[in-house]
Parts: C-alpha cells; structure tokens; sequence
C-alpha cells in the first residue's frame, strides 16, 4: 500500500486548504507567495541602531503639567516614526523628580552609556543628542542648553532648532484654520468669514528670532496669498508697530500666529499681545505631528540615520 504523498504538517509548503489525500481532485491549492524583490518591495521597517544615542527633548520655560504633556507626546511622535529610540525629556529650568533637570538627565545618559562600554572603552557615538523644542533661535535660551550639557560631562550633541521649515508653515496654517482665521485648503472654492488678509507672527528670542521667523512667514503667506510679517513678542511695542505696518498696506483683518511651540510662551503675553494689535490669535504650534517629525529629523541628521520617506504626520 503506497503512502500518501504530498506537503507533511509543519512544511513551509503545507496549508491547511490544501486538499487531503484521497480528495476529489481539481481543488485549488494554496501556495506561498514568491517574496517580492525589485523597486516595488516593501521597505524593510526602520528601528533605532542598538546602543544609539538617546535623543533628549530639552524643554524650555517654566516646567508645567501641560508643557509635561505637551513633551510627552512630542516624543511619542518621534518614538512611533522609529521603534527602539530612547526618547528622554529634560527640562531647562526644571529640577526634582517630576520634572528634572536637563543636566540631570544628560549625566544620567552618560552614566549608562559607560557602564555599557565600560570605563575604558572608547565611545563611538555621544551618550544623548540633545535636540531643543523650539522654533526659532533663542540665544539666551541655546546658551543655557549648551551650558547643561557642558556641566553634565555627557559629551552630548546639540542640533539646531526645529525652524525655518516649511513643515512649520503647515503647522501655523492647520493652527489658523482651527481658529477660523485661514481657509483649511486655498483649492477649495469657499471662503471663511473670518479669515485674516493680513498675518502677524508672533515670536521670543530677539531679532535673530524675528529674521528666522520671517522665513518661514514667507512660506505661509505663500500658502495663504495674504502679507505675513514677524514680530517679537518680547519687544516692546512691536507687535502694534507691526499691525499698524499691515493695516497702512491694505489689511483690515488680521490674525496673531504664535510662531512658538508652547513651554516657551510665557503665560498672558499672547493675549496680551493680541490686544494690543486689536485681532485674534490661533494657537501655539504645540504638538502638532510636523514638530515630532522635525524633532527626529534633527535627531538623525546629527547621529546619521536614514529615516524613510512618509506623509506628514497630523
């Protein structure tokens, strides 16, 4: 008596459709698929290298349950965009378990990072990247960040900040349309009653803050056909000069733009800011998808991984 032939349970080759011996024949049989090779195969998943770098947010101002927050989902934009990163998140002028101290949490690193290698071992790469949670430069800011790691003896990395960026300009566009100061989509045939014919952004950090904003305000005012122009909050009386500047060129409606992610903003001086200019104000940037992307982009650049190419996240 010949024995059946075919698949054995267990084969690579063995589904559970395919037809037992003695079945009626001309029933269809499952088959493994060729793995797909060519331009058109998937990619394979990105992840954090083993032993990379922590990436630490430093978060500037006065520490908050709501800047807390605020971090916290920044970094888990940037954890779901690559599996495996160490995200930490360290506070300028923070300083006890709830919230600590950007120089702690930067000798923390370091601390782990010899004990991996040993004391003696050569370190190929810093303990932590150090990447700042804000738009625009702020010297005053940057310089306490630079002295933290310094005092941390971590060896750490620092990027730039996350603006001019066009991913930023998107941000304060889907920022304006959620307070119906700017139409969503300028292809869309309709218009918002509200919308502002003329853009004050809004920023901290001096007059190198106010140029580097007024970059990235080009790029809105060419996704909004309506006059952008940069202002600093924290100096006196220039948000009324610069309202004044839009309303003598033409514009009746104008609308504030923080140009901020939000731990930076001191509390009352954005609406402060829009009475003085007599309009409304959208939101702070805040977590928005594009500034979780921006913060693992600097990230990469400086540790030099390649991130694979998405659509934005929301």
């Amino acid at each position: 008596m010949s024995s059946p032939t075919g698949p054995a349970p267990g084969s690579p080759y063995f589904d559970a459709e395919s037809p037992s011996p003695g079945a009626a024949p001309g029933l269809p049989v499952r088959m493994p698929r060729a793995r797909q090779s060519g331009r058109h195969r998937k990619p394979e998943p990105l992840a954090a290298p083993e032993g990379a770098p922590a990436l630490v947010l430093a978060v500037p101002g006065i520490p908050t349950p709501a800047s807390r927050s605020l971090a916290e989902e920044v970094s888990s934009i940037a954890r779901s965009e690559l599996p495996g990163l160490d995200a930490r998140i360290g506070y300028v002028d923070g300083g006890d378990a709830e919230f600590p101290a950007l120089e702690a949490v930067l000798a923390q690193a370091g601390a782990e990072q010899k004990e991996r290698i040993g004391h003696d071992g050569p370190a190929e790469q810093p303990a932590a990247v150090v990447v700042p949670l804000l738009a625009g430069p702020d010297s005053s800011l940057l310089r306490r960040i630079r002295q933290a790691i310094m005092n941390s003896g971590s060896g750490a990395d620092l990027t730039d900040v996350l603006g001019p960026h066009p991913l930023l300009a998107e941000a304060l566009h889907v920022r304006l349309s959620e307070a119906g100061l700017a139409r969503a989509d300028r292809a869309r045939l309709f218009t918002v009653a509200t919308a502002a014919d003329g853009i004050i952004l809004a920023t901290v950090g001096g007059e190198e803050a106010v140029q580097a904003a007024g970059i990235t305000g080009m790029l809105l005012s060419a996704r909004l056909a309506v006059p952008v122009l940069a202002a600093g909050l924290d100096e006196e009386g220039a948000i009324a000069r610069t309202a004044e500047q839009l309303r003598n060129s033409g514009s009746q409606q104008l609308a504030l733009a923080p140009y901020l992610i939000g731990p930076e903003l001191a509390d009352g001086l954005l609406g402060a800011a829009a009475a003085e200019a007599e309009c409304a104000a959208a939101e702070a940037l805040g977590a928005y998808g594009a500034v979780g992307r921006l913060v693992l982009s600097n990230y990469a650049a400086t540790v030099g991984i390649t991130l694979q190419q998405g659509a934005p996240v929301r």
